[in-house]
């Protein structure tokens, strides 16, 4: 490590080291510029990764900036560790969602779990107690050996993490494409529970006041880590193992624990967790958001390795550490509280009013950079975008429908293609019973917590259906946000407001910028005529390898509450005798659907069409009818269309079937994927009622206790005559099947 100190100011700009670290020329001159010098390694380091897209966004503020990011029930939006939203009584739901992708590429099992920390300190720095865990992943096809390992290795750390520390893991949501072979997405979302005294924020206000490092030891692993999630992965990625963090769920509880108990002291000012860009971005950002100055002596940061450098300690990933700004004078209280917990906090440094992030070590300036220029004032880029031929070609594509011949293979076979078959295999690895609030546990439309010591549940899904936004980002955008409300619905619950994590390729590809454009245009329309606004989330471009990049996937984390603990609802039948209703009517839209890709081994044409307004006008009905105890079951219509709806809502009864009548073209009212549908069963003493308020319903047949699923055309010719145990079957084995 002695090179580094070597390495002279003239040196770095000369052999270009700032290049190696992720930094133009144009922005190596604008912090020359900044600093009226050339900067020295430390600092160019600093800005390396604060300039990072993982940090900065600077290539995705411009188009960040539309999405609504306010409504009445908005008590914090982007900007902090995660967002608030308040659900009445003074409580609020805090939630956010993280990506941990380009780590979970070469280190699969720490990349999962060391994001799962991560996302769970986002929301207790809030203040929050988390209450659970959901996942968001993508992985490309079974039949490969590598995406099978990286697929068990992901899951092993999402259980790994989340069981050790107490948290349920409830939701999620699983998609496999080839787009995904060599860059897996791996979104974690958190969800949290708090009162309104109690939120906190990350700011560090108060010249004179003592800025604490607490929690675990700074070691050298994550160096570089923003940076690297900023650049495409290839064969030399490997090398960059190192920059993968590792996680320690148990020193994580602790921290928890004790920082849950630190917020109820009046002594603490500010509190934001060490993440991306570790001790450099929590600090800057804290003295920037505050309109302030942090200087700190690094001599007094804990340090897990020797003879450790500025440069590494600033940079350091290591995980379960949170920076704190506590009152002057009140040190040793949160000294005295934290070593109950058998953890370290020590005084680093102290607020200044300078403005500027000034750090020493071993007795010399090593550093001072003004914070807003690593922060707030970081370059914002306006990058070209330019519409890809293959969607102009797509859209001149006429929907057709399939001449399907055997209707009962072709849904077992539906059936048992992962992206649709039972996840079992994976949440079986989850405790999602931990806390024991758990009411709908995972495999429904949307997870269900009950808030103790109330009637009210919230409902929490992630959504997302990148072939859509593949064919058509915009509308995918939509839908993706759209799917999520109709889950949130179908469990009871009213949609308050969203978290998303935008996994998109190379911004700067022309064609990929515009992807991500387009698609935060149809999400931004979504999210206001749906009044779910964007409190928070997370951007993860440079999703490619070798050039390849993964299909447009912006994932929507969102978040319901359901008022009465009585209105939860789920989607499996529960009588027999109860009528079927299908509400909203069926196009031949088969673009991007599972039957097209199962068929075709590729995916093309126009995406399904949405009407937002038609979209918003269904959910209050069917939310409207649950309300009023009308409804006995709910499943939104997806991945497989009706016929798989239908099948999905007789597993996991006891001995139920169903018989149903379709109309106009067959494969398409049984496979078709058009949106803004429901399946939802109804007891025959509620049907007039249920009639008058979802106008929007059709009938189409009726539970029965015969085990089997039959579905006849107009004619009454039979389409479907299929034993429910032979499609549980199909659909439940078909994971552990392709694993093995």
């Amino acid at each position: 490590m002695s090179l580094l100190l070597e390495t002279t100011p003239e040196m770095i700009k000369s052999e270009r080291i700032y290049s190696q670290m992720g930094l133009s020329d144009q922005e190596f001159a604008k912090v020359e510029e900044i600093l009226g010098r050339l900067p020295n390694y430390t600092e160019t380091g600093l800005f390396s990764v604060m300039w990072s897209e993982h940090c900065s966004y600077k290539n995705s503020k411009p188009v960040l900036k539309k999405f609504p990011v306010t409504g009445e029930k908005v008590l914090q939006g982007p900007g902090e560790g995660a967002g608030i939203v308040d659900i009445g009584d003074n409580q609020a739901v805090v939630f956010k969602i993280e990506s941990h992708n380009h780590p979970s590429a070469i280190e699969p099992y720490q990349g999962a779990a060391t994001g799962v920390g991560g996302i769970i300190r986002d929301v207790f720095s809030m203040g929050a107690r988390p209450i659970a865990l959901l996942n968001s992943l993508r992985f490309g096809e079974l039949t490969n050996s590598r995406v099978k390992y990286l697929f068990k290795e992901v899951v092993a750390g999402i259980a790994g993490y989340g069981n050790c520390i107490g948290i349920p893991t409830v939701g999620g949501e699983i998609q496999f494409d080839p787009s995904y072979e060599g860059n897996p997405l791996v979104n974690a979302m958190c969800v949290g529970l708090i009162n309104h005294e109690d939120i906190k924020k990350g700011q560090a206000h108060g010249a004179g006041n003592t800025v604490m490092y607490v929690g675990a030891k700074t070691g050298r692993d994550g160096i570089h880590g923003a940076t690297f999630a900023s650049e495409e992965l290839s064969e030399a990625s490997e090398e960059k193992r190192p920059a993968v963090q590792v996680g320690d769920p148990f020193m994580e509880k602790l921290l928890l624990e004790a920082c849950l108990e630190l917020i109820q002291s009046d002594a603490l000012v500010g509190i934001q967790d060490m993440g991306a860009a570790g001790l450099a971005s929590s600090s800057a950002e804290m003295a920037s958001k505050a309109g302030s100055g942090i200087e700190m002596n690094l001599d007094f940061i804990p340090q897990r390795e020797t003879g450790m450098t500025a440069y590494e300690m600033m940079l350091s990933e290591s995980q379960e550490r949170m920076l704190i700004v506590v009152k002057q004078g009140r040190e040793q209280e949160i000294v005295d509280l934290f070593s109950k917990y058998g953890l370290e906090a020590v005084s680093v440094g102290k607020v200044t009013d300078d403005k500027n992030l000034t750090l020493y070590h071993d007795g010399e300036l090593v550093a001072k950079v003004p914070a807003d220029a690593l922060a707030e004032e970081a370059p914002v880029y306006y990058k070209p975008s330019r519409e890809p031929l293959y969607f102009q070609e797509f859209q001149q594509m006429e929907n057709k429908s399939y001449r399907l011949h055997d209707y009962n293979a072709t849904l077992k076979q539906l059936l048992s293609q992962p992206t649709i078959s039972s996840k079992e295999w994976v949440y079986d690895q989850y405790d999602y019973m931990v806390q024991t609030n758990t009411v709908v546990v995972p495999g429904s439309d949307a997870a269900v917590i009950r808030i103790r010591d109330t009637n009210k549940a919230l409902a929490m899904t992630t959504d997302c259906n990148s072939r859509y936004l593949y064919l058509d980002p915009e509308t995918g955008g939509k839908i993706a946000v759209a799917e999520a409300a109709r889950n949130i619905v179908c469990s009871g619950g009213e949609p308050l407001a969203i978290t998303d994590c935008l996994n998109f390729g190379n911004p700067e590809k022309p064609e990929i910028f515009w992807q991500i454009e387009k698609a935060a245009d149809g999400m931004s329309e979504a999210c206001r005529v749906l009044s779910t606004p964007v409190i928070g989330g997370n951007v993860s471009l440079y999703n490619e390898t070798n050039g390849v990049a993964v299909y447009p996937t912006p994932v929507v984390g969102m978040v319901g509450l359901i008022e009465d603990i009585n209105h939860v609802t789920t989607q499996t039948f529960k009588n027999a005798g109860d009528l079927i209703y299908v509400v909203g009517e069926t196009n031949i839209e088969f673009a991007g659907s599972e039957l097209q890709k199962m068929i075709e081994g590729r995916i093309f044409g126009k995406a399904p069409s949405l009407d937002l307004e038609v979209e918003k006008t269904r959910q209050a009905q069917v939310l409207a009818a649950i309300k009023n105890g009308l409804i006995a079951s709910a499943h939104d219509v997806a991945e497989g269309g009706l016929a798989v709806a239908i099948a999905e809502s007789l597993f996991g009864t006891e001995d139920f079937g169903a018989e149903v009548k379709v109309t106009g073209d067959e494969a398409a009212a049984l496979f078709s994927e058009t949106q803004s549908r429901f399946l939802v069963s109804v007891n025959p003493e509620h049907r007039g009622a249920f009639e008058e308020m979802a106008v929007d319903a059709t009938l189409i047949g009726k539970v029965t206790n015969s085990r089997v699923l039959t579905v006849v055309n107009e004619k009454n010719d039979q389409l479907v005559h299929a034993d429910v145990s032979e499609l549980y079957e199909a659909w439940k084995g078909a994971i552990p099947c392709l694993l093995k």
